[in-house]
């Protein structure tokens, strides 16, 4: 029996960037994915939010992803609502218009680098676990089987996930829209903006650009509820499309049509023994606000620290329960604001679309619940529970602030390393080699603060001491 300490099941964007962030801490890790090692043009997600940017930017893969997508400024809801991103907290205070497969091709190639074993064309069948690992058997091309075994196993698998499937775990939740029309096509006359998005009663479309001639259109009306079995056709979804914008900008030559049903649904554990579920196998949601790759990608940061701490002897397996307690609230909380604004759009009986004007004109005239909305949909305004009494940065996304040395936290963060920020320096005498990297700050600020590798306040005091520090590394860092 094969065995490698950790088997991710699944090549997305969320396994991808898992399977990276292990190997490059040193542990050891298989990639088994049942379709056949291609690049595909089509692409599901197309906006990486802040956080996320951030979280790219920590694996030194932001600044090259950014020159090859597009950048947006402002966002327009409900056709009528436009929000300024250039106040965002972060250096990416836009949002980056980029097919998900420019992503998956980034985090593919930092993987291979890194040393991750991929098993393309290889299926899971079966998975059993014990007390020291997990046995998971696996089909490949030819037919045959064989079992593999680790020590922990993540399935980043996708809504049908059959690591979920095989620990029991249900996908509570329910259709949200049916009959949802999908077609990447050219167009004889471009948008007059990046990202070109309406909804009336009865219809909504978005249109986004590939970057390569083609754009992606998603569409949807009312009338037209059928079985995603119905043939379709470019008139369908010309026909939509002009009821939603107005015109279908000469759509012509499409190389892909599909009807899909769009869900809501949530796994109610993220852990079961010594398995994982992460991206869309733990929670899949409406592409409203286009939170789906965005979310599972900050899944596998969270995820990924944890598990390399464990594996290389520096923290107990209690670590990787804080998966749940963390991720599990943001899925839900990513469930229902996208969930809310996919309702929002389809707004129908009079009521609805008076709650759509009251929520609109709240918006755009209170300041705060602006900020608390994009903090939710770009994903830097969510933070994890700390333990009573802690400061007030625990648990917070830690910005990127600037350093003594000239450099960014997050170039700090490039290692997968722990970073402690201080006011005068700290001799760590190589007791955390290779996982902590110890800083100063640009400023005269007086706090120190331990930053964990996702970019997350872990602790942090006012004035700390040697022994304080020592005892905060001890804790964490281990």
């Amino acid at each position: 029996m094969n065995g490698t300490p950790v088997i991710v099941v699944g090549s997305g964007p969320t396994g991808l960037l898992l399977a990276g962030d292990l190997a490059t801490a040193g542990v050891p890790v298989t990639v088994v994915e049942r379709r056949p090692h291609e690049t595909s043009n089509l692409s599901r997600a197309f906006v990486l939010h802040a956080r996320t940017l951030e979280q790219l930017d920590a694996r030194a893969l932001a600044d090259g992803l950014e020159a090859l997508g597009q950048r947006l400024d402002k966002l327009r809801l409900f056709g009528h609502l436009t929000i300024d991103l250039d106040d965002l907290p972060s250096r990416f205070n836009h949002l980056l218009v980029l097919p998900q497969y420019e992503v998956e091709k980034a985090l593919e190639r930092r993987a291979v680098e890194a040393g991750v074993d991929f098993r393309y064309e290889t299926e899971v069948t079966g998975l059993s676990q014990d007390g020291t690992g997990v046995t998971v058997e696996v089909r490949g091309a030819d037919g045959s089987t064989e079992p593999l075994r680790a020590e922990y196993l993540v399935g980043a698998d996708g809504m049908r996930s059959a690591v979920r499937d095989a620990i029991g775990l249900p996908f509570p939740g329910h259709s949200v829209i049916r009959s949802v029309v999908l077609a990447d096509v050219r167009l004889a006359e471009q948008p007059e903006t990046l990202l070109t998005v309406n909804a009336v009663g009865d219809a909504f479309a978005f249109i986004a650009p590939f970057g390569d001639g083609y754009h992606r259109v998603i569409a949807w009306n009312r009338a037209r509820d059928v079985p995603d079995s119905e043939p379709l056709d470019l008139d369908e979804i010309k026909e939509v499309t002009r009821l939603a914008l107005g015109r279908d900008f000469g759509m012509h030559d499409a190389r892909w049509m599909s009807r899909f049903h769009s869900d809501e649904r949530q796994a109610p554990a993220y852990r079961v023994g010594r398995v994982f579920l992460a991206g869309d196998a733990a929670h899949v949601h409406t592409p409203a606000g286009g939170q789906g790759m965005n979310t599972g990608l900050q899944d596998a940061a969270n995820l990924s620290w944890k598990l390399a701490q464990v594996m290389g002897g520096h923290a107990g397996s209690e670590l990787l329960d804080t998966y749940q307690s963390e991720r599990h609230p943001v899925g839900r909380s990513v469930l229902r604001s996208s969930g809310g604004i996919v309702r929002l759009a389809m707004a129908e009986r009079p009521w609805e679309l008076a709650l759509r004007a009251a929520v609109t004109t709240v918006l755009d005239h209170a300041t705060p619940a602006r900020r608390r909305m994009l903090g939710r949909l770009t994903g830097i305004g969510y933070r994890y529970a700390a333990p009573r009494g802690s400061h007030p940065l625990t648990g917070t996304r830690a910005p990127d602030v600037a350093l003594a040395d000239g450099g960014r936290l997050y170039e700090s963060l490039r290692g997968g390393h722990f970073v402690l920020i201080t006011p005068e320096g700290h001799d760590d005498r190589g007791a955390h080699k290779g996982r902590l990297t110890v800083e100063r700050w640009a400023s005269g600020r007086r706090t120190t603060v331990l930053v964990r590798p996702d970019g997350y306040v872990g602790w942090a005091a006012e004035g700390a001491d040697v022994q304080g520090i020592e005892a905060a590394l001890a804790a964490h860092v281990g």
